[in-house]
């Protein structure tokens, strides 16, 4: 449904563009291209160069770059400070008697 009504849309366009072009003499067809080329290319070299122009600032001047800072642990016990915890000590050197 919607695909029909965007190509009913397309060919209403295509229709209205021939129209008009037909209108025109050969001559003021070459001069309405040509202006319309002139006026897109200018269009896209101011935005081209002022995109360039303002490439870093605005939002670069805000941005500050932060060095990584050293963390700061807790100094803790001697016993503590090995990162694996042992909840049982488990001993298997010994002989174990066998009932």
């Amino acid at each position: 449904m919607a695909k029909k009504r965007i190509k009913a849309f397309g060919e209403w366009v295509e229709d209205l563009l021939r129209r008009a072009c037909g209108a025109l003499s050969p001559d003021k067809r070459i001069i309405v291209i040509l202006t319309l080329l002139l006026f897109f290319s200018v269009l896209s070299l101011y935005f081209t160069v002022s995109s360039i122009y303002r490439f870093g600032k605005g939002a670069g001047e805000r941005m500050q770059i932060r060095h990584i800072e050293r963390l700061e642990l807790e100094l803790r016990q001697r016993q503590e400070a090995d990162s694996v915890k042992h909840l049982k000590d488990f001993n298997y050197d010994d002989e174990r008697k066998t009932e």
